[in-house]
């Protein structure tokens, strides 16, 4: 039986070590091991049953990256503004952190990444990380974490809205995941997605009839907003995971 091969960044990022990217530059410097056998040949295919590791320097440069968790207050965009615009990452200073014993260092601040954009009409929980397998895992191809919003409407909540928010509508020509949708006070929903179109949940209310009017995204997978105050920060806990 032939055994199936395939390629060592491919495999290393699927597993989750890093990105594809990282996993190139770690191979080119030698620093990764294949059932104990050092590979730094970019492109080499291994068998997907492998045992795969990282030497010591790559395993320090990736237990160092980090991942910030902003609670983004109205009139703040999430990535780099046209002229006139704040980014939310300007409000990751010192005096903005909240609890944990790790200090801000300037090597924090490098190579940020926002992973799942909030408009400058929301506010909640922003994730800004340096980790490229979060970035994947939650805004990636084949990402399929739940994100959950508090979202207030103007307009009459009909069951049949509901039910049309839940299943049935299409954005830019193409039908949306099944969402969770409850109303849990008069004229404030819950929604649970599973994926992230460009002002999706104001399209969506849109095509029902409905107007936001705010909208706060409280929770990413398992990591909830809690109460992180707004506009302060604080870096994800070793023991949290997405």
């Amino acid at each position: 039986m032939e055994i199936e091969l395939i390629r060592l960044s491919k495999l290393m990022s699927e597993r989750g070590l890093c990105s594809r990217r990282e996993a190139d530059a770690y191979i080119e410097a030698g620093e990764v091991l294949v059932d104990g056998k050092e590979i730094s040949v970019l492109g080499t295919k291994v068998p997907k049953s492998a045992q795969i590791s990282l030497k010591r320097r790559a395993r320090t440069f990736q237990n160092s990256k980090v991942t910030i968790l902003l609670n983004k207050p109205v009139g703040y965009v999430s990535t780099q503004p046209e002229k006139g615009y704040t980014p939310a990452i300007e409000l990751i200073r010192p005096e903005n952190q909240f609890g944990g014993k790790e200090k801000l260092q300037p090597h924090h601040l490098r190579e940020l990444s926002v992973a799942g954009r909030l408009d400058i009409d929301s506010r909640g929980l922003l994730v800004l990380t340096q980790d490229g397998v979060i970035v994947k895992q939650i805004i990636g191809p084949e990402a399929d974490l739940e994100k959950e919003y508090l979202v207030g409407v103007s307009g009459k909540i009909t069951p049949q809205m509901i039910e049309k928010l839940c299943f049935g509508l299409a954005l830019d020509d193409k039908p949306l995941k099944q969402a969770v949708v409850q109303e849990i006070e008069p004229n404030l929903l819950r929604f649970i997605l599973r994926e992230g179109k460009k002002r999706q949940i104001r399209r969506m209310c849109e095509l029902v009839g409905l107007r936001v009017t705010k909208l706060k995204r409280v929770r990413v997978g398992r990591v909830m907003l809690g109460k992180l105050p707004e506009g302060k920060w604080r870096f994800l806990e070793s023991h949290e995971r997405f």
